[in-house]
């Protein structure tokens, strides 16, 4: 089974998505903040994908990928932004930090879903 590491600051988004994913058939670990993630991370929390917000309190979604890639089990690690932010120049930047995909807020199951399919292969 795959684990999903899905950061959001938003209850609500953590509650839903959690179900779609753990529906698909993957296992699901949260955290509320990029801090409490990269805890995680640091003490060896192993997972197959990350889902992360871009606007969080504290480090935001950017300045997390950037340090989730400078951790060497996690370099090659598919990492989705999941964010009301849809603007050209965020997702460029997001790249930039090592991001694979970009999925707009509110995501269908459906198209979650797929994504995962494509990154996960």
């Amino acid at each position: 089974m795959r684990t999903i590491m899905l950061v959001d600051d938003s209850a609500t988004i953590l509650l839903s998505v959690s179900n779609i994913l753990l529906k698909a058939g993957y296992a699901v670990e949260q955290a509320r903040s990029a801090e409490d993630a990269m805890k995680l991370f640091q003490a060896g929390k192993k997972v197959d994908l990350l889902i992360t917000d871009l606007n969080m309190p504290g480090m935001n979604g950017i300045e997390f990928i950037k340090k989730v890639r400078q951790l060497s089990s996690y370099k090659f690690m598919p990492i989705l932004f999941l964010t009301t932010e849809s603007q050209q120049s965020k997702r460029a930047e997001a790249k930039a930090a090592g991001a694979s995909g970009w999925l707009v807020k509110p995501v269908t199951a459906e198209d979650l879903i797929a994504t995962l399919g494509m990154v996960l292969r």
